[in-house]
């Protein structure tokens, strides 16, 4: 490696946002400077997660002062589209671990040929994404839809489908610009997306500058444009920057290696199911509930908002989790992967708490931000309630998750995952809610008591084997 290209790898690793351990320092500042490099990896994590939680939002509030069908329709179709993009989301994940590791082994020989097996994972789950929601007239038709909410739904995700490719492409780029420790990168595009999003989805769903008020399908259009544009934007820069031009994609360019995909899909498919289970138990809870009326229905979606976005502060310190330590097995300093893995659960376990009391204090408050109708607040408040007390199985299991992650332990923690919110959560859930076998029978907070069971199960299951797991043979 000349001195020029040594120098631009430096650059590209930039050893501010991935440091070396001091292995010398005291122990309490190892792990305050530990803390640090997570919270400069993880804050621009947690802005790019809540841009794109902003899109849901956007479309939502936009589609429903078009009228009622287009919100159901673009509802539905989100519906669809979101669980099959968190399987691939999270199978393309497993390239942020992977590269990170080939940083912190300083491998730089490695990490596009990783880069282009993701991009051909990303192509690959294109077609199968653009196949499958452009094709749902059956599912539309088993939920026996009126015709006119059948047809924005299938209108937005024939629009949606072409903004796929650009949509996995960025996160196969992800990988590369968070595995070498710029979170920042995708931070940027992502809200470079939400940014033009918002006035496209005025133009084309309400009809401005001449063009026709197109509905919920114009929410479709909306986010396949801002996608493409945040795709191109993010090529461009990776192109022109100083920082990653040594990391070329045209000049680096190399065909498909069938180990490479596969060694990506062994660590990325279990994170994509682990993803995809999770996501549809809270799905499945939403229709078990529709039965027991809109009051029921909208405070669990309200209390379901405000979780998941606290979630996104514990979600965003695992993601920087998992690349810290992967980093640091690759740098081959296991001791110091596993005091961030082990002390990472203190610092989480304090924003569980500090959530927790929150949701105690202002649980009325927050109800009535959501809701004017008494009703549905008494719902949510006492739905809140339940969300305090898991706060800290939640957050700790999901820590647990990302530090195995980052040491591409995948495949058992999707057991325990599956095993948990499956077999533990869903089923007592069902049996508070709707029956008098184990207690008289609870409504909606049957399935939060059902939920705070299932990640406590995984909180348990997934620290035993992080506490328990042999990094250094893996």
């Amino acid at each position: 490696m000349s001195q020029e290209t040594f120098q631009d790898y430096k650059n590209a690793m930039d050893e501010t946002h991935q440091p070396l351990p001091e292995v010398r320092q005291p122990l309490i500042q190892r792990t305050l400077a530990e803390w640090k490099t997570l919270a400069v990896l993880g804050g621009p994590i947690l802005i790019a997660q809540l841009a794109q939680m902003a899109n849901g939002v956007i479309d939502t509030v936009m589609a429903g002062h078009a009228s009622a069908e287009d919100l159901a329709g673009v509802g539905i179709g989100s519906s669809l589209w979101m669980p099959l993009f968190l399987f691939f989301m999270g199978m393309l994940g497993a390239l942020q671990p992977i590269i990170s590791g080939y940083n912190g082994a300083r491998t730089p020989g490695k990490i596009m040929p990783a880069t282009w097996q993701g991009i051909y994972i990303a192509a690959a789950g294109t077609v199968v994404m653009a196949l499958l929601l452009t094709n749902v007239h059956p599912v539309l038709a088993l939920l026996k839809l009126d015709p006119q909410t059948a047809g924005i739904t299938q209108g937005y995700l024939d629009a949606f489908a072409w903004g796929i490719p650009a949509l996995l492409l960025i996160n196969a780029l992800r990988g590369l610009t968070d595995g070498l420790g710029h979170t920042r990168v995708i931070m940027a595009f992502s809200v470079l997306g939400t940014l033009i999003n918002l006035p496209l989805n005025y133009v084309l769903i309400y009809g401005k500058f001449g063009l026709p008020a197109m509905g919920g399908v114009g929410c479709g259009w909306a986010t396949a444009i801002s996608n493409g544009v945040a795709a191109i934007g993010m090529l461009t820069y990776l192109n022109r920057s100083r920082t990653f031009r040594q990391f070329h994609l045209i000049a680096d360019w190399v065909k498909p290696h069938w180990p490479g995909i596969l060694y990506i899909l062994k660590v990325g498919v279990p994170i994509g199911f682990t993803i995809f289970v999770e996501a549809s138990m809270f799905s499945v809870i939403a229709l078990f509930l529709a039965p027991l009326g809109p009051i029921v229905v909208a405070g669990h979606q309200i209390a379901l908002n405000v979780t998941s976005l606290l979630f996104m502060l514990p979600l965003s310190i695992g993601m920087a989790l998992t690349l810290r330590v992967s980093f640091l097995v690759g740098a081959r300093s296991p001791d110091s992967a596993r005091l961030i893995s082990r002390s990472s659960l203190i610092l989480a376990s304090t924003v569980a708490l500090l959530f927790a009391t929150l949701l105690f204090v202002f649980s009325g408050a927050i109800a009535r931000l959501y809701s004017g109708d008494p009703e549905v607040q008494a719902v949510t408040i006492r739905l809140l309630t339940f969300a305090a007390m898991f706060q800290i199985a939640d957050v700790i299991q999901v820590t647990c998750i990302s530090a195995l992650r980052g040491y591409k332990d995948t495949r058992i923690p999707m057991f325990i995952m599956l095993f948990s919110f499956w077999g533990v959560g869903l089923p007592l859930g069902y049996a508070l809610t709707f029956t008098d076998t184990l207690w008289p029978a609870m409504g909606a907070a049957g399935f939060w008591v059902g939920l705070t069971a299932g990640l406590t199960s995984a909180s348990l299951l997934l620290g035993w084997r992080l506490f328990r797991f042999n990094p250094v043979h893996n």
